[in-house]
């Protein structure tokens, strides 16, 4: 599997975001013998029967998303939002999102992905 990205090892940037039994974590610091039993659910993981789950639609369909590289830990961590707060204002998603750095869009369209994925449930 390829969809998680290692992009600092400091768990500073969150592109290595991965739920460990259904929580998001920064998997760069996590230690493999610490997740012995844990159910771990990488980007791939979310695809159900060959259909995007829906942040992932989302995040194509209003392109939330430009050289692709913090895209995975983008999704997983709204995915992640979504479980504990299920209608998002600008304002809280721009804050749960605020330890996954994106150097190219200016997160606004990712903002916008996650309330239509919000608008799906």
């Amino acid at each position: 599997l390829t969809g998680t990205h290692i992009g600092c090892d400091t768990s500073q940037c969150g592109a290595c975001v991965v739920h460990v039994d259904g929580k998001s974590i920064k998997s760069c610091t996590a230690l493999a013998v610490d997740m012995d039993g844990s159910k771990v659910t990488t980007i791939e993981g979310l695809a159900k029967n060959g259909k995007m789950h829906p942040m992932q639609e989302a995040f194509k369909k209003l392109h939330g998303l430009q050289c692709g590289f913090c895209t995975p830990g983008m999704v997983m961590s709204a995915v992640d939002l979504l479980k504990h707060k299920k209608k998002p204002s600008d304002a809280e998603i721009r804050e749960w999102l605020e330890g996954n750095i994106c150097r190219c869009t200016g997160y606004q369209n990712i903002v916008a992905a996650v309330k239509e994925a919000a608008s799906k449930q």
